[in-house]
């Protein structure tokens, strides 16, 4: 670890945070599994540190994901397909993008419930060599057991009753509901979890070595990389400065501390992916209490002078790739606080996990933030599951009454306005930099062409603001940033983007019936305004544009609405 421009009084503070480290034993307490390093109440922190032994535990059961991945190829399967969201979703996914692109079996995640994107996972691939692999710690996450139905009855009529369970695989906590489905619908496979470990410090588990194995990672390398970091992570005394992952994490509360609490990601194009992994893990675990770091993953490389006084940024480089360097002496000359760790190559993230593991619990630590729970994650599910229940009660979804409305679209926001094309100008017009962030939340299909318009928008917003800037695809975010959204000091200024699409697909009841009481149409518009209303009751500044076609009305709108 590499740091610059750690001067003056965040210098000061994080020499002290060290000493403070070493005076209360934090590190030898963590290895102790000592809830009270967070809190007097153990309640979700006793059943959460099983992480810490995840590279011991999951070795053992390695011979047993080796001799299924084994059958899996020999059977003659060509795709994989993970159901999950979240914790259950990212490492896979980075697994997928940075380990996978030569592989013959081919994994790819559904954790969007936009119809769009269920129908384009449908069409593309072959029920008869696709493997379905639902993953979920709670066995309850309505997303995936969702995605599970579905599925299920798909493969069902396309294959029979007779093969559809081979091409069903659960990753999943003892005794969950999934495990119990996965039962009686006779899965192929039932992969059972630590259950002492949080979806989001679950990379190095079950849920992240299974579709590891999958696409061909190396999991015994990945883990003695992992190992390596597992060892220094217990450095105390005068080998602390080994320590890389308390260090930094220690320095992460003190940035924080010190209003740096805008982490800005820049990596190295191979291993960009994880960034979606980090924004979970970190903004879920600090974002709480008034207080929070928030990642900012995959914003644009600007000059210094488009930054505010908040920013700290993070540098994962491979070794040799020295493509972001003129950037990054700009934003070091211009005295921003930067931590630089080189990779010798994609294996040593089995080392990052658990560093950035390590490193939030640390900081949690010293901001005096329970790093394990997350209590705001439920508020907009409640309101969500309302909006479904009236639904299936009356036929109708009832949402509020728009602000202003066109025959294209509908725009929800706080203030009157007369001309939806000022909207979001008159909503950012208190944007203050060195202190609010934006966060673009498109409740739309996740596509590439989507994403970079999405990037445009993005970029004018930090370019006129000088603010930093987010993007997350609902619902995934809702399981990633939506913890603090709406648990942080409240600087977070909210821009919904909704569409209607064109095609819905209904959601079975139950597996191997047909009887649906709603569709993803209706789920990922009532977890819109559910999360919409969330952030309102949390005083939250929000302005919500419903776009009421799609398909090529969606980026025609987003160029014509959020011009800033």
């Amino acid at each position: 670890m590499k740091t610059f421009n750690i001067s003056g009084n965040i210098e000061t503070a994080y020499q002290n945070a060290i000493q403070k480290l070493t005076d209360e034993k934090i590190i030898e307490r963590i290895w102790k599994k000592d809830y009270t390093v967070w809190s007097q109440d153990p309640s979700e922190i006793s059943n959460r540190l099983g992480w810490l032994d995840c590279t011991s535990v999951s070795r053992k059961m390695f011979d047993e994901v080796h001799s299924f991945v084994n059958e899996i190829k020999l059977e003659g399967f060509t795709n994989v397909l993970l159901l999950g969201m979240g914790g259950s979703s990212l490492a896979p996914e980075v697994f997928s993008l940075v380990f996978g692109e030569n592989e013959k079996l081919k994994l790819s995640i559904l954790d969007s419930t936009h119809p769009d994107a269920v129908l384009e996972k449908t069409k593309n691939y072959d029920p008869e060599k696709t493997l379905y692999i639902v993953s979920t710690k709670s066995g309850g996450t309505v997303e995936t057991i969702s995605f599970m139905k579905y599925f299920y009855n798909f493969v069902l009529n396309k294959l029979g009753k007779e093969k559809v369970s081979r091409h069903f695989v659960a990753i999943t906590d003892p005794e969950s509901g999934l495990e119990q489905m996965a039962k009686e619908l006779n899965f192929r496979k039932i992969f059972l979890n630590d259950p002492n470990i949080g979806g989001r410090f679950s990379a190095l588990s079950l849920f992240g070595v299974v579709p590891a194995a999958l696409v061909g990672v190396d999991i015994e390398k990945l883990f003695i990389r992992a190992d390596s970091e597992v060892l220094l992570s217990k450095k105390t005394g005068y080998e602390i400065d080994r320590n890389n992952a308390a260090l930094f994490g220690a320095l992460l509360g003190v940035l924080a501390e010190q209003r740096k609490d805008k982490l800005t990601l820049i990596t190295s194009e191979k291993i960009k992916s994880f960034g979606a992994w980090i924004e979970q893990l970190v903004a879920e675990s600090t974002g709480k209490n008034n207080k929070g770091i928030l990642p900012v993953d995959l914003e644009e490389i600007m000059s210094p002078e488009f930054y505010g006084e908040d920013r700290a940024f993070v540098h994962l480089k491979l070794k040799g790739d020295n493509i972001n360097q003129t950037n990054i002496e700009k934003l070091i000359e211009a005295g921003f606080p930067l931590i630089e760790f080189e990779l010798e190559d994609i294996y040593d993230l089995g080392k990052q996990f658990f560093l950035w593991e390590f490193a939030t619990a640390t900081a949690g630590w010293y901001s005096g933030i329970q790093p394990f729970d997350q209590p705001n994650v439920e508020q907009a599910k409640v309101i969500a599951r309302k909006i479904l229940k009236d639904y299936q009660e009356s036929g109708k979804l009832v949402l509020p009454e728009p602000t202003y409305t066109s025959n294209e679209f509908n725009i929800y926001s706080e203030e009157k306005f007369y001309k939806a094309d000022n909207a979001l100008s008159l909503f950012l017009s208190d944007c203050v930099s060195g202190k609010n962030y934006v966060s673009i939340q498109a409740y739309i299909n996740p596509t590439q062409d989507n994403f970079v318009q999405l990037q445009k928008i993005r970029n004018e917003i930090l370019k006129k603001y000088k603010v930093a800037t987010t993007i997350g695809f609902g619902p995934r975010f809702l399981h990633s940033t939506g913890q603090l959204h709406k648990g942080d000091s409240g600087n977070g200024l909210f821009i919904q983007i909704i569409d209607t699409p064109e095609e819905d697909i209904t959601i079975p009841d139950n597996p191997l019936e047909n009887k649906s009481s709603i569709s993803f149409g209706v789920l990922i518009k009532a977890q819109a305004f559910g999360d919409r209303q969330a952030l309102i009751d949390n005083k939250r500044k929000v302005i919500s544009f419903e776009i009421k076609y799609s398909k090529q009305d969606v980026t025609k709108n987003l160029q014509t609405l959020l011009s800033v």
